[in-house]
């Protein structure tokens, strides 16, 4: 599912027209990413739980030609599903 499947589902499962679920849809992607930035969590109870996680600075290949490469330290969002979801995902795969 794209972010247009995404809007046309939100729309017809919320009865909103489909501007109003792109605006819906669109300021709920800003809200998590303002958090994120800010270093804060997101939990949505039974959905998940959308953090930040320092990685460290590494040594890696370079896999054409097999010499050492630096890695710089970074920040990555990272998601934690939930038990509902997770329950609901394992289900569906029946």
């Amino acid at each position: 599912m794209n972010k247009t499947e995404l809007i046309s589902a939100v729309a017809k499962d919320a009865g909103l027209s489909k501007a109003q679920a792109g605006l819906a849809v669109d300021a709920f992607t800003d809200s998590i990413t303002k958090a994120l930035r800010k270093g804060e969590k997101v939990t949505l109870i039974g959905f998940g739980t959308f953090g930040v996680v320092q990685k460290k600075a590494r040594e890696g290949r370079n896999p054409k030609t097999g010499k050492p490469i630096k890695i710089a330290a970074k920040k990555v969002a990272k998601f934690k599903a939930g038990k509902a979801l997770a329950d609901a995902v394992k289900g569906a795969r029946k």
